[in-house]
């Protein structure tokens, strides 16, 4: 027999707050103490709530890194004119609302200790981009192929423009985007 099932909507607002937690203090940085703190709990509820620090890193980590997902295809272009301000808006949008987030996703995912929730999160990404693609393949004209493939390019270049505001590796891919649309339109038109 089990005991009272966790608040899910408390539990998502834990989330947060200890993602935010994570990434402003990184991994090795941040202690149930900090966590509970933040959270204006006890120690004892944090691991009523997720049992460990670990699943904490786990569950807040996919948790909020999907959020962020939802939150860049928003952003979506709502058309095949309006790609370009996509592209011109996104990375610098995404390095200022969600650099430390994805430099904290990286530091867990690529770490031995996570690697493997870090593989399943991705399988979701897979299937996450698959129906943003499908989704956004009426409004653009381009198949949803494409789209999935342009995704993950342009989500990579945002990403490491979040972590590291590299603008030359940025433009190269932007314009390896933009040079390829034209490539694929111009041959269809």
């Amino acid at each position: 027999m089990s005991g009272p099932r966790p608040n899910s909507e408390r539990k998502i607002q834990l989330l947060k707050i200890c993602f935010d937690t994570f990434c402003e203090n990184g991994l090795e940085n941040t202690g149930m103490k900090k966590l509970a703190d933040a959270c204006d709990i006890t120690n004892g509820a944090l691991i009523y709530y997720f049992g460990s620090k670990d699943n904490l890193v786990i569950e807040s980590t996919a948790y909020c890194m999907a959020k962020v997902e939802d939150d860049f295809m928003a952003n979506a272009p709502m058309s095949f004119k309006d790609i370009e301000r996509f592209l011109r808006e996104m990375p610098y949008l995404t390095a200022k609302l969600h650099g430390a987030k994805y430099r904290f996703m990286y530091q867990v995912y690529s770490s031995p200790k996570y690697r493997e929730y870090g593989k399943e999160f991705f399988k979701g990404v897979n299937i996450r981009y698959r129906r943003y693609a499908e989704q956004l393949a009426p409004k653009l004209g381009l198949p949803t192929e494409l789209i999935q493939g342009m995704t993950y390019l342009f989500v990579r270049a945002c990403v490491h423009y979040a972590m590291f505001e590299d603008e030359e590796y940025l433009n190269l891919q932007l314009n390896a985007i933009r040079t390829s649309l034209r490539a694929i339109t111009g041959a269809e038109k």
